[in-house]
């Protein structure tokens, strides 16, 4: 295991070293070192040979011999004889790699490149002497300097001549000496005379005012007089952060001072005046020390600090004129005031920033953007042209950095990692391409629901969250470099100079901001936009899904549709299971529109829920079954970012709706053998009452689904194509189309407020189902008795002879035939109408066909104007769209009332 360890590290060094891939990219690590440590395990090659090693260096000093190169091969022994005592386990491996690497040795070594490798002796420097630090400085013409003078009291002028002749002459310093140059100096030698006492003095006693004194035994201070130059010179450095005696280090005035020639409340006014300018001032110079973490408050402190020696230096300049005086100065302290408050009123505003964020827990990163926007708004409006103008400078400054995140996701869609000042987040899990859109990329908002944005870019954070992911969806395309043809050259400026240039100085900062940054944005967004709607039209086909979206699920195209219906009512009027199998109802969705569409693109499927395994139940309602028949479209997935989910439920509930419909309808005009029995005629009675009843249910029916098909899709489906159209972005395609199921949805009486209304279109629907059931079972009763009474006859005639008799029933019997798939169906048909012969008899009592039809025929006017009066209700007690479209459904319902 320790072999292994020290493997796998040595495999890490060696993998870092050749390769150097960053330790954020660790997938791409693992697959090299994984590689590395394969090789290394299956290596099958042993050490290098030592005494192959040994033996071809041996040859190599005989071949330098050989040739006549003699030197040649002393060096190499003297240089192998002194390698010897360093030799370790790896020495045969290197001068393996170093023969390996030779070429041609014996004639291209030059013995003279040895001589690189003989480390130069440093050459001393010249020793520094007296002569000539004498020759260089000039001693000679200078002989006063080697003079001693002596102040002992006892000395007069004639020892001062005296000791002339000891002094050293000039001479001997300048020529050879057998003197060290580095004899050790005396006392003498480094005496001298202070100098500047005076000055020194006259210094002390202009500062004397520093030194506080006290009087009474420390009871009370006493005041000191200041001038009003020394006061000047406090106040400026003061202001200019630096430590003062007139002022602490919270700028409060010392109560010791006092200005020479004015009253006490004066001298205290005007230290107070100028300790408040730099208490303002203070929050600024400590919040620019501070070291941020983040780049917007790392910019945000160096801007401060731009704007803080901007302010030195014009205080410096102050200082100037008193200092390096020009020309006649008037020492003002008042005037002094009223020249920096000016300068000082932006960094104010400034302050009071920095102050409120100090005031404020957990605030964001960003916040003093927000601060800084307010601000200069605020300044602008008051007309304080200086503050807005630096206020200005600084938020668009400090604006730049949050930009960079902006950028970098509206042109690559991609986040910087570790970011939490910018107002977008990634899901951790990897969703499907189609959810990709709605799934993958979140607005990041604060527990109270606010968006995690400044609240000057809310009108713009929509456009900027669609381009980032619209960029996203172009490389799941593979199609980002197609963007290119589309993007600006150069975007926009954001400078103070470009936003609020001063021929619109008059215009709201806020405007000028929006007008700046929505140029910015459509530089950005207009490139990801236009090139993804161009391939979801052209590329993927996003109008012809839409067409088939129609035909499929809106039945645009009634002859495909019809023969849809009818070979699933079939199976149901057969009784018949196979319209559960989804292979089956694949098959039949397939064949009905493979005219126009590929049959890979269909398929069917059986919600399990809503399937009633009874097939008399199933087959006499609308509500069971058919509900249950769920077809579908298979898009592409980038058309599947426009049709969501969500839209195919709404399309998949329009589809049931007109399937009901049309089941209703195909029930009716389904033919009935009408029989007539004897003396009846078929314009009275029963059928007179049937034919009727029928007409209306089919009037009601044919209302129905001609409002479904003129008023609420063909209009709406217009509409789409128009929105698409003048879509902006994904996003507006996507509400587009989700507006369009929602409004057919509501038109077609599927919304919360009309179910009851729709519950009874229904049961109208049941009814027609009923109508025609209960005729078949009139017709199979009538002909049975007809049946019945032909052959007792022809029984019971006397002019009939039994043999005859019973020929003419045989004759009358209908007789037995070939059995076949259709003989079948028509067998399973004749069984569920006995069996409904039987049920009816059971529910209605035996009640008399006409009875039966009348109560349906009541069933249905209670039911009409049960619709048609809720429509009007609801229509003119709604304000939505829908309620003009429920309107007329109710007034062509009412035609029907009417007659």
């Amino acid at each position: 295991m320790a072999f292994l360890a020290q493997l796998g590290a040595s495999t890490d060094e060696l993998v870092d070293a050749i390769v150097g891939i960053p330790e954020s990219d660790q997938e791409t690590r693992d697959i090299f070192r994984e590689a590395v440590l394969r090789l290394l395990r299956n290596h099958t090659y042993l050490r290098t040979n030592q005494f192959e090693v040994e033996d071809r260096l041996k040859g190599l000093e005989e071949r330098f011999r050989v040739v006549g190169r003699d030197a040649l091969a002393d060096a190499f022994r003297k240089r192998l004889e002194a390698l010897e005592p360093h030799h370790n386990k790896f020495t045969p491996d290197v001068f393996h790699f170093l023969l390996e690497l030779a070429d041609q040795p014996a004639q291209k070594t030059d013995l003279t490149a040895l001589d690189a490798l003989i480390v130069p002796e440093e050459i001393p420097p010249p020793k520094l002497t007296w002569k000539d630090i004498a020759r260089e400085d000039g001693w000679v013409q200078e002989r006063d300097i080697w003079l001693f003078n002596r102040h002992a009291p006892d000395s007069s002028d004639d020892e001062e001549v005296a000791d002339l002749r000891t002094v050293a002459s000039v001479e001997s310093l300048t020529s050879a000496s057998s003197v060290d140059d580095r004899a050790p100096c005396t006392a003498l030698d480094s005496a001298f005379k202070p100098q500047g006492e005076e000055l020194l003095q006259h210094v002390k006693e202009a500062l004397s005012w520093r030194d506080a004194s006290t009087k009474n035994g420390g009871e009370q201070p006493e005041k000191v007089t200041i001038s009003t130059l020394q006061l000047l010179r406090e106040v400026l450095f003061m202001l200019s952060g630096l430590p003062t005696t007139f002022f602490d280090a919270d700028c409060s005035p010392s109560p010791l001072y006092q200005l020479q020639g004015i009253s006490t409340e004066a001298s205290t006014a005007l230290f107070n005046s100028f300790a408040e300018c730099g208490r303002k001032l203070a929050p600024l110079r400590a919040f620019s020390k501070r070291k941020a973490q983040s780049p917007l408050l790392q910019v945000f402190g160096s801007s401060l600090q731009k704007a803080l020696t901007s302010l030195d230096g014009k205080l410096a300049r102050i200082q100037g004129r008193y200092v390096a005086i020009k020309e006649d100065v008037v020492v003002s302290l008042v005037g002094i005031l009223t020249e920096v408050q000016p300068i000082l009123k932006p960094l104010y505003a400034l302050s009071d920033i920095i102050r409120q964020l100090q005031e404020e827990r957990n605030t964001h990163g960003f916040r003093y953007l927000e601060l800084l926007y307010d601000a200069a708004g605020m300044a602008q409006l008051q007309a304080h042209r200086d503050t807005y103008h630096l206020l200005g400078s600084l938020f668009l400054d400090c604006f730049q950095i949050y930009l960079k995140p902006i950028r970098l996701w509206m042109e690559e869609g991609r986040l910087l990692p570790g970011d939490r000042t910018f107002f977008v987040s990634e899901s951790s899990t990897k969703l499907p391409l189609p959810h990709i859109w709605k799934g993958q990329f979140n607005l990041l908002r604060s527990p109270e629901g606010h968006l995690h944005a400044p609240r000057f870019l809310k009108p713009a954070i929509h456009r900027i969250f669609t381009a980032g992911k619209s960029i996203v969806v172009l490389k799941n395309m593979k199609r980002h470099a197609a963007a290119s043809k589309y993007r600006a050259t150069d975007e926009p400026r954001m400078d103070f100079a470009t936003v609020c240039p001063d021929h619109l100085e008059f215009a709201p900062f806020s405007e000028l901001f929006s007008a700046a940054f929505d140029a910015w944005i459509q530089s950005k967004h207009h490139t990801a936009a236009a090139t993804l709607q161009e391939l979801l039209y052209n590329s993927y086909g996003l109008l012809q899904s839409l067409d088939m979206l129609e035909e499929v699920y809106l039945m645009s195209d009634g002859s495909k549709s019809d023969a849809l219906a009818s070979a699933v009512f079939r199976h149901l009027d057969n009784f018949s299971s196979s319209w559960k199998d989804r292979f089956t109802l694949t098959e039949i969705a397939q064949e009905a529109f493979s005219a126009s569409l590929d049959n890979y693109r269909i398929f069917a499927e059986i919600d399990p829920r809503t399937v009633v395994h009874s097939v008399i139940a199933g087959r006499s309602s609308v509500r069971v079954n058919l509900p249950a028949i769920r077809l579908g479209c298979r898009l592409n997935w980038p058309v599947q970012i426009v049709v969501t989910k969500e839209s195919i439920q709404g399309y998949q509930t329009i589809f049931t709706f007109l399937l009901q419909v049309r089941r209703a309808i195909h029930v009716l005009k389904h033919p009935v053998k009408n029989f007539h029995p004897r003396g009846s005629l078929a314009a009275t009675g029963p059928m007179g009452q049937y034919y009727m009843l029928r007409t209306k249910l089919l009037w009601f029916c044919d209302a129905i689904l001609t409002y479904l098909t003129t008023l609420v899709l063909a209009p709406n489906t217009a509409k789409l194509r128009a929105n698409l159209g003048d879509a902006g972005d994904v996003d507006d395609m996507i509400k587009a189309h989700a507006n369009f199921v929602n409004r057919i949805i509501h038109e077609a009486c599927h919304g919360a407020k009309l179910q009851p209304i729709r519950d009874c279109m229904l049961d109208i629907f049941d009814l027609a189902i009923k109508v025609a059931d209960a005729q078949k079972v009139e017709m199979a009763r009538l002909e049975k008795e007809e049946h019945e009474i032909t052959r007792l006859s022809v029984i019971s005639s006397p002019y009939t002879s039994p043999v005859k008799a019973k020929a003419k029933c045989a004759a009358a019997t209908p007789k037995p035939k070939r059995r076949n798939d259709e003989d079948d169906d028509t067998d399973k048909e004749n069984q569920g109408l006995e069996w409904k012969i039987k049920q009816s008899a059971k529910v209605n009592e035996g009640k008399p066909h006409h009875v039966l039809l009348k109560e349906y025929q009541g069933d249905f006017e209670r039911h009409l104007r049960f619709v048609a009066g809720g429509l009007r209700g609801v229509a003119r007690a709604s304000k939505e769209q829908a309620a003009v479209k429920w309107d007329l459904l109710a007034e062509m319902l009412e035609v029907g009332i009417k007659d």
